[in-house]
């Protein structure tokens, strides 16, 4: 499906109800949650805890959502449930789960693109879970950046020769007698972790891993089965939770089932040309993961874990955000670093920001102290608490030029502290210092 006409499904019929949107293939089903138009959760039906503890566990590591979880009166739901429920404690920060609900509907969006046909089912939905969740809700400018996302993600996959393979599989080693060397640890090689599940473990994408393991699957040493989902902690309500518009249900405090071996068989030729310089045959395909009723085909999705070095590429210049929210600001500093040869990203508003911030990853990010809706402290400190961005130099931009605010600032992670208006000889010459150091 071409992601034109994807977008074109994800768009709710009115921005003034809530309700989520049924997706169904021939093989899978996915659920959709909106708020007045905003996007709040994608679940799809084979995976969906897992894929929650997944993102979770990267960006609200901190937060042990089981025992919430253990607590629920009913779990139809049960993600918006818990979001809210953390949410409201302030158990979770809103960036941080802004970036979790964007992964997951990354790795959803990409899933559903590869579906040739969908038919789609909205349902009014009036909870006021969904309210308390409108803090961390995407807009439709966020959506149109996850869709951009997905295609490079689809690229990729593609360019690596691996629209046969599904991430959602666990490589397993058959026949490790013969195994010498591997491009991963064996421990990654039981039949307990998907290639999601290994990308993010090691700070790598799915495809650089499924690609260095194909020619281990064309030797008949290795094979990817179908993974089961994680259960969901034990309730003292008994409960089913089914997807809406299906017939099948999961009992989420059952033991999960044994997976079911899908053997990836690939003989050298005629074959679809890897990067690497291995071959997939054309004729055979990955089973993907299987429930009683259906087959699944899944996605990929690149993890925002490893931080970027801020160099000096010679097909573009280095990126400078600016976190802001004065215009006059904004553009004063445009005046400075762009005629110097470096590109600008202007950020007015740091919640919806981030996405673009991760999306662009800049060299050096600019941040003032006074934002609208957020603490610029706080926010320099998720930046570093934040893998990509751990290593990114940080100048801070404010009036409050104090010893008492200096200090602040280093102990949150910045970098360097500047006064504003800052002069451009200083401020250009700050930039190329901390650049160069990150080079």
């Amino acid at each position: 499906m071409k992601l034109t006409e994807l977008a074109e499904l994800l768009n709710p019929p009115s921005n003034h109800i809530d309700g989520y949107l049924v997706l169904k293939s021939d093989t899978a089903t996915w659920m959709l949650s909106f708020m007045r138009g905003q996007f709040l959760y994608a679940e799809d039906e084979y995976h969906p805890v897992r894929r929650w503890d997944r993102a979770l566990k990267l960006n609200n590591p901190d937060w042990d959502w089981k025992s919430h979880a253990a607590q629920l009166p009913e779990r139809q739901f049960w993600q918006l449930s818990l979001l809210a429920q953390g949410i409201n404690q302030r158990q979770l920060s809103l960036i941080r789960t802004k970036l979790m609900i964007r992964n997951i509907a990354k790795e959803c969006f990409f899933e559903l693109s590869q579906s040739k046909t969908l038919e789609r089912t909205w349902k009014p939905l009036s909870d006021s879970i969904i309210r308390d969740c409108r803090s961390v809700a995407l807009s439709s400018r966020e959506l149109q950046m996850i869709l951009g996302q997905v295609k490079k993600l689809q690229g990729q996959w593609q360019e690596s020769g691996l629209d046969a393979i599904s991430p959602s599989l666990a490589p397993t080693l058959v026949n490790t007698a013969d195994v010498d060397q591997l491009p991963i640890d064996r421990q990654y090689l039981t039949g307990h972790f998907t290639l999601w599940d290994i990308a993010e473990k090691l700070s790598q994408s799915p495809s650089e891993i499924a690609s260095s393991l194909l020619p281990y699957v064309q030797q008949k040493q290795l094979e990817f089965q179908s993974i089961a989902d994680f259960s969901m902690p034990p309730s003292q309500v008994s409960f089913s939770v089914s997807m809406v518009g299906t017939q099948s249900s999961a009992q989420l405090s059952a033991p999960a089932p044994a997976p079911t071996k899908a053997l990836l068989e690939m003989e050298p030729s005629p074959a679809i040309a890897l990067t690497n310089g291995s071959s997939v045959s054309k004729g055979h395909r990955a089973s993907t993961p299987t429930p009683t009723r259906s087959r699944f085909t899944s996605l990929r999705t690149t993890q925002p874990t490893s931080p970027p070095s801020a160099t000096f590429s010679s097909k573009e210049p280095p990126l400078i955000a600016c976190i802001d929210d004065s215009p006059v600001l904004a553009h004063s500093l445009k005046k400075i670093i762009v005629p110097a040869g470096y590109r600008m990203l202007s950020i007015q508003e740091p919640m919806r920001g981030f996405a673009e911030l991760i999306e662009h990853r800049p060299s050096l990010i600019l941040l003032d102290l006074l934002l609208p809706n957020a603490d610029g402290y706080s926010v320099c400190k998720f930046l570093r608490d934040t893998p990509v961005f751990a290593k990114t130099p940080i100048i801070i931009l404010t009036g409050q030029n104090t010893v008492v605010d200096r200090s602040r600032a280093r102990l949150v992670g910045a970098t360097e502290f500047l006064a504003k208006p800052p002069q451009p000889r200083h401020l250009l010459s700050m930039i190329k210092i901390h650049l160069s150091k990150n080079q």
